[in-house]
């Protein structure tokens, strides 16, 4: 059902309410439409102000890793047998720190799995997700902008630029690091500045990847290589480079040549020859977290939570975790016949992802922190540890089950 279908101005009531459909969004609507069919009648509206193409800023040209507990959430919510054909898998992982002893590996054979985890491009995965959407019972206004959030006791009343209205019992806020959601509470957010940019774009090399995935920290920040599908047959790696403001800028605008060399010279060779570069977009690299995710009927959701910085590959999978928490607490409240947007309901979510959403964010700013800091002390300490975990295996499996998104 699209937004043409809803032009007169008369108010939508609805269960629940989505704001924001990039994949945290998009993942919920779904997850509870599945859960609709299974139980009583549950009305859901999902409000989202781009298409999903390639202008989509959560459907654009980068690509995420789905870690393997992630992917084992999207099979259980029947989502990632829509999504399998799009993944590569990572099944080893190379990690290194730059002119230093320090590395070891992760390798899925040694686990015991298939593979670490899929890399995605979001663009394709964004127009599955919303093909499947259309196949819903999902109210989807798109595209559309929120101009206005009433709120009231009982519900919250989303005013539209269009001058449509949707009334809902629970507001779930997934519209990323500027909710506007967020904004209409005057909610306050906890912001760190890393001095960093990420230079994020597509990289072939001269030979086949074999499904490496590779973290290799420098003195700017990490720089990391994800395995993708082939483009015309030429190999391809997902590129994450964190550089200081200054120089990322410099590289940004770089000719190819240059930015190949630099690259090269960062990484070495052991993925091979950097022989092509696709366009390079840029991101500041920021933590930012909202202390509580919740306010009255409605909950914070993704990167409207939380927006960490892309050392560890874990922002769409804790936003997941978000969703998996927030279907659990609604799935026992419609069970319990409680008001979904009660407080009781709102306080099991922030109960529900108080720890892993506080330790997850501790170990960011730590890693971020501790692996971009060429004070001596610290570097020693690091590589001290990465050569551990090479030399006793045994230390490596609580780091991978972190890795692969085990909580």
């Amino acid at each position: 059902m699209t937004v043409a279908e809803h032009m007169d101005n008369s108010v939508q009531h609805v269960d629940i309410a989505i704001v924001g459909g990039a994949m945290a969004g998009a993942t919920l609507a779904l997850a509870l439409a599945r859960l609709a069919s299974t139980q009583s009648p549950l009305s859901i509206a999902l409000v989202e102000a781009h298409l999903p193409d390639n202008r989509h800023p959560g459907f654009d040209a980068r690509s995420i890793a789905i870690a393997h507990g992630s992917i084992f959430e999207l099979s259980r919510l029947g989502l990632w047998p829509k999504l399998a054909h799009l993944g590569t898998a990572i099944t080893d992982i190379h990690v290194s720190d730059r002119g230093h002893f320090g590395m070891t590996e992760l390798n899925a054979a040694q686990l015991h799995v298939d593979a670490l985890g899929q890399v995605v491009e979001l663009e394709r995965v964004g127009q599955v997700l919303f093909r499947e959407l259309h196949q819903t019972h999902v109210k989807l206004y798109c595209p559309a902008k929120l101009a206005q959030l009433i709120p009231d006791i009982d519900s919250h009343t989303l005013v539209l630029a269009s001058g449509e209205r949707i009334c809902a019992k629970l507001v779930v806020a997934a519209d990323g690091l500027q909710s506007q959601v967020r904004s209409s509470f005057n909610l306050p957010i906890t912001q760190v500045a890393f001095g960093q940019t990420a230079i994020i774009a597509n990289v072939q090399t001269d030979k086949p990847h074999q499904h490496w995935a590779y973290e290799r920290f420098t003195e700017t920040g990490p720089l990391a290589l994800l395995p993708m599908a082939a483009s015309q047959g030429q190999p391809r790696l997902s590129l994450v480079w964190a550089l200081d403001d200054r120089r990322a800028q410099a590289l940004l605008n770089a000719p190819k040549a240059e930015f190949l060399t630099a690259l090269q010279h960062a990484f070495g060779y052991r993925a091979g020859q950097f022989i092509d570069v696709s366009e390079r977009h840029a991101y500041p690299l920021n933590l930012s977290y909202m202390p509580r995710p919740i306010h009255h009927r409605c909950v914070f959701i993704g990167n409207a939570a939380q927006t960490l910085h892309p050392i560890a590959g874990q922002g769409f999978n804790l936003g997941l975790r978000d969703v998996v928490s927030l279907l659990d607490v609604l799935k026992t409240a419609r069970e319990q016949g409680e008001d979904l947007g009660s407080a009781a309901v709102t306080h099991a979510y922030l109960h529900a992802r108080e720890h892993d959403r506080n330790s997850t964010i501790r170990n960011i700013e730590f890693l971020v922190r501790g692996f971009s800091n060429p004070y001596w002390p610290l570097a020693l300490g690091r590589n001290l540890g990465l050569r551990l975990l090479s030399w006793f295996p045994p230390l490596k499996t609580p780091v991978a089950q972190h890795a692969m998104g085990w909580k």
